[in-house]
């Protein structure tokens, strides 16, 4: 026979926002088996079973389920869930925003020893102004838990500025060319020239040598009286 696992809830109301209108639904039951998890979350109910325990540790297993009806409708397409081998959690919208509390979880009011307070996250109705909603690591139920948006890949650094080139001349000013070297000296030759100039000094020396001579014959002959 299947046993009952131990469920904790909380909740939070508002008239106007959403996200804020919500039922806080835990199964507390530690070493789940994953693969046997079976659940329907329906506007009015909710069922579940699953297998506990681990016989390889020496944990006994064993099945447990359960079936309850909600004191009111939920949204099944915005509620989250979060699934874990401790416990199952669950945030349900309730479908009616209001800012009243729902006075209990089930519809009937029975006794039901295995529903508990979940005290770690309840606050009395006049004071859960300003409480955030604790909704960290849920995946939304009704989408098939979709999972977390993969992170925007990272942008690459920006390319370094491409090296600006040298300023190449400017335009339509072409290099002055060099300055033609003086045009030749009509061909002269140039040791004909140095030959000529030796023999030139060299025909001025005779000649004032002679000039010199002729200054040192002494005074002109004495004429006949």
């Amino acid at each position: 026979m299947a046993t009952h696992p131990e469920i904790l809830w909380a909740q939070r109301s508002s008239e106007t926002e959403e996200a804020k209108n919500i039922i806080y639904f835990t199964i507390n039951l530690p070493n789940i088996q994953e693969p046997t998890i079976k659940y329907e979350l329906t506007p009015t109910s909710i069922s579940w079973s699953a297998t506990a325990g681990n016989a390889s540790k020496g944990i006994e297993e064993k099945n447990y389920e359960f079936k309850l009806d909600f004191y009111e409708e939920v949204v099944p397409e915005q509620s989250k869930k979060r699934v874990s081998t401790r416990d199952i959690a669950l945030i349900l919208r309730k479908k009616e925003k209001k800012t009243e509390f729902w006075p209990r979880l089930t519809k009937e009011k029975v006794k039901t020893p295995f529903i508990k307070t979940d005290f770690s996250k309840w606050v009395d109705e006049d004071e859960q102004e300003g409480e955030p909603v604790k909704d960290e690591d849920f995946d939304m139920e009704g989408m098939g838990g979709m999972g977390g948006m993969g992170g925007m890949p990272g942008m690459g650094g920006m390319g370094g500025m491409p090296g600006m080139g040298g300023m190449g001349g400017m335009p339509g000013m072409p290099g002055m060319g060099g300055m033609g070297g003086m045009g030749g000296m009509g061909g002269l030759d140039i040791e004909s020239m140095l030959a000529n100039m030796k023999q030139e000094g060299g025909s001025k020396g005779e000649e004032d040598e002679d000039d010199a001579d002729s200054d040192d014959d002494g005074p002109p002959p004495l004429e006949d009286a």
